[in-house]
């Protein structure tokens, strides 16, 4: 029984004359501790539970802001294939999922490619939106990827990708599948002008998009709790017949393990990526060496 649903909410119509609907959205469960969060307490924690500290999934463009400097970044188009070149249809078309995908979102694909400045750096980040059909991969967002990777190195900059995808999107088949290797592709120009290329790992980071470029990066950065896997535990149980270690795909076991260089709070995740795209990008000492005498201590 939900409380604030089924009491709180009548008596507040009561108090009302019932004439006021009360919005529905006025509060979100933790789904870690279950504790009610009012909209603007947790949109004043970056949508971090203040009671267990459980990272909430947050909105591609909140993230944007919180990371490049004065919240300020330009938007870099890419052309977009074909909406369903295999006219898929499974429980209803590929075609109609998109228009509803993007009628709820607001965006035209599940990837925004923006570029300006982190800590005075120039920087091209490219961001997931899971809520656009679950961040999947699609040949679109697979130029989106190839978009970032050169406009980075046209503009001399650090490439940033935030990864929140389900993987590869199975609407568009073998042609989702492909952009694994040209996003790899894509990474490689970036290294290959000796830029940084930066993945912060969020929740979650499965399948194709896992088993591409979100593994290849110079430096890895997770937020607490996210899920990180190729394949769901209970795929992999029933496959190799063993139970998995506790917290299995967790950002933490992951970094324990050595599969991750960093596990960081939402909160620090800008400072963190400042500080290390500056030691990346200056690696001269900050102060001036003092050459010692010779003979001295």
């Amino acid at each position: 029984m939900n409380w604030l649903i089924n009491f709180v909410r009548p008596k507040l119509k009561e108090l009302v004359g019932g004439q006021k609907e009360i919005p529905d959205n006025l509060w979100r469960q933790c789904p870690a501790c279950q504790q009610m969060i009012f909209h603007r307490d947790l949109e004043a924690n970056l949508h971090v539970c203040q009671h267990c500290g459980h990272h909430l999934r947050i909105g591609v463009r909140r993230r944007l802001e919180l990371l490049f400097d004065d919240g300020a970044y330009d938007e870099a188009e890419y052309k977009a294939p074909l909406n369903d070149p295999l006219k898929f249809r499974d429980l209803k078309k590929y075609s109609d999922r998109l228009r509803d995908a993007r009628a709820k979102t607001g965006e035209d694909e599940a990837l925004i490619v923006a570029h300006g400045k982190m800590g005075g750096n120039n920087v091209v980040i490219a961001a997931f939106n899971f809520a656009f059909m679950g961040g999947s991969m699609s040949a679109a967002v697979g130029e989106g990827i190839v978009t970032a990777a050169r406009l980075a190195v046209l503009q001399d900059a650090t490439l940033i990708i935030v990864p929140a995808s389900g993987g590869a999107r199975m609407q568009e088949g073998i042609l989702s599948l492909m952009q694994m290797a040209r996003t790899t592709i894509a990474i490689e120009e970036v290294k290959e002008a000796g830029l940084p290329y930066i993945v912060l790992l969020s929740d979650p980071t499965t399948g194709g998009v896992l088993a591409s470029f979100a593994m290849l990066g110079d430096i890895h950065i997770a937020e607490p709790g996210s899920q990180i896997g190729f394949a769901g535990a209970r795929v992999i149980e029933q496959t190799i017949r063993e139970k998995l270690p506790e917290g299995f795909q967790r950002a933490e076991y992951l970094y324990e393990h050595g599969m991750v260089d960093m596990v960081t709070p939402r909160a620090e995740l800008r400072d963190t990526l400042v500080r290390v795209i500056s030691i990346l990008r200056n690696p001269a000492p900050m102060g001036n060496v003092l050459a010692l005498e010779k003979g001295g201590a």
